[in-house]
């Protein structure tokens, strides 16, 4: 399923592949023990990999950006392995995850990855290019919560479900940008939110 992905598309370098590989074997191994997700086959590890960085193909260019509430690293952890040039802060206030991130981390050699076992509120000192989410919370708070990691030109790109129509109105965004696949919904704000 993954070599189906368009690298130079997406301008992820071929190391992914094998930084994928690593992170399904050990996210199956920690999985089972400390359950980070609740799906675990190769299948669905990889289907969860490429709900990932779908985005890519849309996004403007970033140097930094912050995922809040990474768990098992779905967005930020893959972004991160897909775009290993670009800074990256996992937010995510759960020891067992934030040992689980940081094992991959060290373990893919991966020098543009910073761990941070906070809530966001509690990040002190740090704006970001793009702020990523999955499955947190709705849109208003996320962007209530992030505005002290975020600057005017900060952009957004949340993972929803179907209810993101509600969000976006009760938001009262204007100028989103939303592409579909399956059943996710990524919403793309930039700046000025």
């Amino acid at each position: 399923m993954l070599q189906a992905i368009d690298l130079e598309k997406l301008k992820i370098d071929k190391e992914f592949f094998n930084r994928c590989e690593t992170f399904i074997s050990l996210l199956q191994k920690w999985g089972k023990v400390h359950n980070l997700s609740g799906r675990l086959t190769k299948e669905d590890i990889e289907e969860n990999i490429i709900d990932s960085i779908t985005p890519l193909e849309f996004i403007d260019d970033y140097e930094s950006f912050a995922d809040i509430g990474t768990g098992a690293g779905y967005p930020g952890l893959i972004l991160a392995m897909a775009r290993a040039d670009k800074k990256c802060y996992l937010i995510e206030p759960r020891q067992k995850r934030v040992a689980f991130l940081n094992f991959v981390k060290n373990s893919l050699g991966l020098k543009n990855v910073e761990v941070l076992c906070k809530r966001v509120e509690e990040v002190e000192g740090l704006k970001v290019d793009l702020v990523t989410s999955r499955a947190v919370t709705n849109t208003k708070l996320l962007l209530d919560i992030t505005s002290e990691i975020s600057t005017k030109d900060t952009k957004f790109l949340f993972y929803k479900g179907s209810l993101l129509e509600s969000e976006i109105e009760e938001a009262k965004l204007k100028d989103c940008i939303i592409q579909s696949r399956k059943d996710r919904n990524y919403l793309y704000l930039k700046g000025n939110v």
